[in-house]
């Protein structure tokens, strides 16, 4: 419905919806006008103020294909003499802007991996933020303001004075070279690692959009990203396992000599009297089952990653590239993963929320407080031992530091009891693993210089130690394999029959 006339007198109202009259980009979706509210009043809160019409041209080059859309400039701005201002020559400026946004290769990209409104938001103040005018109220996100508002624009646009629509135009028209190089040099691989990873990848609110923005200004994720989308196509051919069951749901399994009447194969029927009463009383009649959910015990997985001095570089992206693949391996399994960065403390947990993963925060986080493995171990076998007493999933470990990180055994020794505990240990060069605790770990891998300095090696290694650290237990045995144990080192060649894996008895 139009904006009802006690309204129009509200100028936080007017002002916003009627700056809709300068833009250029057309659509024939109205649910979208709510999106636009919806990223214009998350850009205010992060404190960036752009006007409305920016924000729904640039947010619809990003989420819509061509084809869904047009550029062109109104019919009525070319009589517009609204404030004394040459309306039409600022348009004609603005929209060769945007055709050139719209034609370059970060938006042809973001197009097709249906951006979430959080990421999208975080692009938006990304390339605009140095433009911010500092004023303007917010739009209204109201769904009944927002629709079949065409007719009314040009009477909103002209109710209230338009100075600052005017002042952000021309200054957007002069600076045009500096965000249109601000948008080309976007980080699209970390928005297609998000859109490889789902929504679940995405989580929503204003910290997740300053957790992205910290990510798409921190050059050193790049390198992350890029191992992440290296690794990632392997982890996600993982599927939920099933079993046959006799109970309905879900779809058919196979056939089975237990079921329901209204599961008998109908072949069954077609038996004369004497030899289908034999079948029923030999147990002989066959049914078809459906499938379940295998009925195995819940785990609670811990992802505890060292962010100390140690675990810069190589290291790092090894780390967080694993982490990542390890947490979406868990989800697509059906379990739940937690993770946590150590240096000198132990930093907070990051759970799913609604299935997201904390994405942005792995990507970004920065630890900058020493070392005192003691003390976080100490405080991570307290805290297991409470978990321990009020969740009934079995909790699972996942230590992954590099190789010289000297944790007291009684420590360890408090932890694996508690919690299966599987660790990953990244060597420096030349280094060899010799600490006092690996006995009393589940299973441990050994990841050695070498391997990270070669792509194919690093890859190899990543895959076996989410492949180690997702399978499920079979006894006490302990794994780990080393720069001469693996056949995809440098001094190896390529993967043989023997596997990447040696097992080392307890």
């Amino acid at each position: 419905m139009p904006v009802p006339a006690q309204l129009l007198d509200e100028t936080h109202i007017t002002a916003p919806l009627g700056s809709l009259l300068l833009t250029v980009v057309e659509q024939n979706q109205p649910l979208v006008l709510l999106r636009v509210a919806k990223w214009h009043r998350d850009l205010h809160q992060l404190g960036v103020h752009l006007p409305l019409f920016l924000v729904h041209d640039v947010g619809i080059l990003l989420t819509l294909s061509p084809d869904q859309r047009r550029l062109r400039v109104r019919p009525a701005i070319a009589s517009l003499r609204h404030d004394q201002c040459d309306w039409p020559s600022l348009m004609g400026q603005y929209l060769a802007a945007i055709e050139e946004v719209a034609s370059s290769y970060p938006c042809a990209k973001a197009g097709s991996m249906k951006l979430s409104d959080d990421l999208v938001v975080v692009v938006i103040a990304r390339v605009f933020a140095t433009l911010s005018d500092g004023g303007g109220a917010a739009a209204p996100t109201d769904l009944g303001l927002l629709t079949e508002i065409e007719p009314q624009l040009q009477g909103l646009f002209t109710r209230v004075g338009r100075a600052r629509g005017r002042a952000m135009l021309a200054q957007l028209v002069s600076a045009s070279l500096r965000w249109l190089t601000s948008f080309d040099t976007l980080d699209i691989d970390t928005l297609q690692l998000l859109g490889m990873l789902g929504p679940e990848a995405q989580q929503a609110g204003v910290l997740a959009q300053v957790d992205l923005l910290s990510v798409m200004a921190t050059p050193s994720a790049n390198d992350i990203v890029n191992f992440s989308l290296e690794l990632l196509p392997s982890v996600l051919e993982t599927k939920r396992s099933t079993a046959a069951t006799t109970r309905a749901g879900d779809g058919y399994a196979g056939l089975g000599t237990r079921g329901s009447l209204d599961a008998l194969m109908l072949g069954e029927l077609a038996w004369d009297d004497e030899e289908f009463d034999r079948r029923v009383l030999e147990n002989e009649l066959l049914y078809y089952t459906h499938e379940q959910a295998s009925q195995e015990t819940q785990r609670l997985h811990y992802i505890v990653v060292d962010a100390s001095a140690s675990m810069r570089g190589d290291r790092a992206v090894f780390a967080r590239g694993v982490a990542i693949a390890l947490m979406k391996k868990l989800q697509l399994e059906g379990e739940e993963s937690w993770l946590r960065f150590f240096d000198a403390r132990l930093y907070e947990v990051q759970r799913p929320i609604r299935g997201s993963l904390p994405i942005a925060h792995v990507l970004g986080f920065k630890g900058e407080r020493g070392r005192n493995a003691s003390r976080v171990f100490a405080q991570l076998a307290t805290e297991l031992e409470l978990l321990r007493a009020r969740d009934k999933r079995d909790p699972v470990v996942h230590l992954i530091t590099h190789g010289a990180l000297a944790i007291p055994r009684q420590i360890v020794t408090e932890i694996a009891q508690i919690a299966s505990m599987f660790g990953v240990f990244i060597m420096p060069s030349g280094g060899e693993l010799e600490l006092e605790y690996l006995d009393l770990l589940t299973a441990h891998s050994v990841v050695d210089y070498a391997m990270l300095a070669e792509k194919h090696a690093r890859l190899a290694a990543a895959k076996n130690v989410v492949a180690q650290a997702t399978a499920k237990p079979k006894g006490p045995v302990r794994q780990a394999f080393s720069d001469g144990d693996a056949p995809w080192s440098s001094r190896g060649g390529p993967p043989s029959s023997r596997g990447p894996v040696s097992s080392r008895a307890r």
